[in-house]
């Protein structure tokens, strides 16, 4: 299996470490996670000497990230215990968790409020369990109805309507498979609001116009969504997971 090389570098009189990935790549790439570690991608002919003048020059991008995510993580929601009185996130509301008794495991929304039954409400594993299989439910309706509304667009332009898939990610908001016509989006979806849900679908189908992030993508996504710099500013604002969707 592959490993990286691991480096450090001053950037304006910060010391940074970074994974240094060799792969079959045409440019160089560079990325901050949420933990703030960064990653940096680079065909095995690319002269290091080079790779760090790259990154000299995305110095501002990389201590920026860094940065908003060191204040991400101090900012972070508390984990959920699925207790009475808990909020809950759906489509960018917040909702109270009720906890009951009940033979049936399952949870229910009414509204205001979200219901949890479970037949041991003691049982934070139990209700976790059941409060992912109703997030997740949620989420294939709403994803399902949004491409639905957005496709029209993009059925004029020759694409046919993709497979969807939905997952946990840890990186993402969503991602695209051209070849395969596969969309895949993140479960975690289902707490933001529905611009931003939007947002995100637009996104990933406009991969299937242009496969990458050049100019000609975000112009592709500005002539359907010419607000979208606005929601993406929205999504990322939002505590709905500890990762956001930066690409």
């Amino acid at each position: 299996m592959k490993t990286p090389v691991i480096r450090q570098i001053d950037l304006n009189g910060t010391t940074i470490t970074y994974e240094l990935w060799r792969k079959p790549v045409k440019n160089l790439n560079v990325r901050v996670r949420t933990d703030q570690t960064v990653y940096v991608s680079a065909n095995r002919a690319v002269p290091l000497t080079d790779i760090e003048r790259f990154l000299r020059l995305k110095a501002d991008f990389i201590l920026g990230a860094q940065n908003t995510f060191a204040g991400r993580k101090q900012n972070a929601p508390l984990p959920h215990r699925y207790e009475n009185g808990e909020t809950i996130q759906i489509l960018g509301k917040e909702r109270e968790l009720a906890v009951v008794k009940g033979s049936r495991n399952e949870a229910v929304s009414d509204g205001s409020r979200v219901v949890l039954t479970v037949s041991s409400p003691s049982d934070f594993a139990l209700k976790e369990r059941t409060m992912n299989k109703w997030f997740t439910l949620q989420c294939r309706d709403i994803i399902t109805s949004v491409c639905e509304a957005v496709y029209p667009e993009f059925q004029k332009r020759g694409i046919s309507y993709p497979q969807i898939r939905l997952r946990r990610m840890v990186s993402r908001w969503g991602s695209c498979q051209p070849q395969k016509k596969v969309l895949t989006f993140n479960t975690a979806l289902v707490k933001a609001p529905p611009e931003c849900i939007e947002y995100v679908v637009v996104h990933e189908f406009t991969h299937f116009l242009v496969p990458n992030h050049s100019r000609q993508f975000y112009d592709e996504m500005a002539g359907i969504l010419p607000d979208w710099k606005e929601r993406k500013k929205l999504l990322e604002k939002g505590n709905y997971i500890d990762r956001p969707y930066g690409r």
